[in-house]
């Protein structure tokens, strides 16, 4: 994907992109125009599933419309975010389908909620594309995303491996936070997640299975089990930012010192600010861009009639996958500021100054 501007963001695409690719649909890659005739004024529905993660406002809804507007000047994006209702997202889907969309692009909330308004969209001709999260048990025409179980392997091991080289592995066990029980790319970074402990030989002291990946329930569960575990606690395996943002602000709360190491997924700005700060030990590098300009060509390449990129097959659905990267102190600078992808402006604010600066970040 020629869009991508950073070194490290190429080598993503080029990693995940090995794969058999559908039909002509690397055409709409490179195409600067509209969506051919017929649909050059089409529009495209793109469906998020809630706020509780700031990337769907701040990162993937404006990145899609640019690259949308790069490839369809005249097409027409509609938006919506669910706020992490099903139902909510059913009467989005279904507006959208009366609004007469011709892709209809959405993250499910709920993917079994959706198996009615999917259908009906099916009936008449629209295309679905899922979008980070998989529709598990319905069959749709494709999916964009990052490799979920590879996330959830690749914090896991980070850790892991920590705790072992600094001694820790053996002075207690670790908690796994997941991620919303209804989201099915949660399931997947649940599995990788377990993976990575039973790998490692280090015990799980207990488990919990995020609703709606609220922050604020993954710390009230934490601060439960720190009630009960105390200082056995040597790590927590966290899905996403906002869970791990939670156990850390849980352990705080509490006056746990030193706060066991914590993972994340995301990259969100105040992640990488607690990473810089070494209140959080990892998170993942998975550049919003790539998803968000992959799902807008796929788009564009239905609307010209064409296929779209494959690499791989997820539950039973042609699939376009990208291989992420863990982000560490010692690779923050490389991976977020080298890259371009933040400014260590917005990075090193005064709270975090000194933390950058130990870093060599300014």
């Amino acid at each position: 994907m020629t869009t991508l501007g950073t070194v490290g963001a190429v080598a993503l695409t080029v990693a995940a992109c090995g794969g058999d690719s559908g039909g002509s649909g690397s055409d709409s890659s490179s195409s600067s125009g509209g969506g051919g005739s017929k649909n050059a004024s089409a529009k495209i529905a793109f469906l998020m599933p809630d706020q509780g993660s700031t990337r769907y406002e701040q990162q993937d809804n404006p990145l899609f419309q640019k690259r949308m507007k790069e490839l369809c000047p005249k097409c027409e994006v509609i938006y919506q975010n669910a706020d992490a209702d099903p139902a909510k997202q059913q009467q989005q889907a279904t507006t959208a389908i009366t609004q007469g969309v011709k892709v209809m692009v959405v993250d499910p909330v709920d993917a079994s909620s959706l198996g009615s308004v999917v259908n009906q969209a099916k009936s008449r001709g629209i295309k679905v594309i899922a979008y980070d999260r998989p529709f598990p048990k319905q069959k749709i025409d494709h999916y964009i995303s990052f490799d979920n179980e590879k996330i959830g392997k690749l914090i896991s091991d980070s850790l892991m491996n920590h705790l072992k080289e600094t001694g820790a592995a053996d002075k207690g066990g670790v908690l796994q936070i997941n991620g919303s029980p209804t989201d099915a790319a949660a399931g997947l970074i649940k599995k990788g997640q377990a993976a990575g402990i039973a790998e490692s030989g280090i015990k799980k002291l207990a488990e919990y299975d995020t609703p709606d990946w609220t922050p604020a329930k993954a710390q009230n569960w934490a601060s439960g089990q720190v009630s009960k575990y105390g200082k056995k606690i040597i790590g927590v395996v966290a899905a996403n930012d906002g869970t791990g943002g939670g156990a850390i602000s849980a352990f705080k709360a509490a006056g746990l010192k030193p706060v066991p190491p914590v993972t994340g997924n995301d990259a969100e700005l105040a992640a990488l600010q607690r990473i810089v700060n070494g209140d959080q030990y990892n998170t993942i590098n998975k550049p919003i861009k790539i998803v968000a300009s992959a799902a807008a060509e796929a788009a564009n390449a239905y609307l010209q009639g064409k296929e779209p990129k494959k690499t791989s097959t997820v539950f039973g659905t042609p699939a376009q996958l990208f291989v992420p990267s863990v982000v560490t102190q010692k690779n923050i600078k490389e991976q977020m500021i080298d890259s371009g992808l933040t400014k260590a402006s917005d990075l090193c604010t005064k709270a975090y100054a000194a933390g950058c600066k130990k870093l060599g970040i300014s």
